[in-house]
């Protein structure tokens, strides 16, 4: 069985070819960005996450959180 060496260079691009699909490295999962917004209604020093974070659900956000040496109730939503 003599095969030419065409035939035999065929074959092995085929070999590395389906060797790479096999390994496709890690998958990537996407994450929403972040926004971050001053709150309007929240008064007074920020103190306590889940205080912030409930008032920022009532101004339309997903949640809120304390930000900085000024502690200030910042809300957040994904962009």
């Amino acid at each position: 069985m003599d095969l030419s060496p065409k035939l035999l260079a065929v074959i092995f691009l085929l070999f590395i070819l389906g060797s790479n699909e096999m390994h496709q490295g890690p998958v990537r999962v996407a994450v929403a960005r972040e926004c971050q917004s001053p709150s309007h209604r929240y008064k007074g020093p920020c103190a306590r996450d889940a205080n912030c974070a409930s008032v920022c659900q009532t101004e339309g956000f997903s949640g809120g959180k304390c930000v900085g040496f000024r502690a200030r109730c910042f809300c957040v939503k994904a962009c």
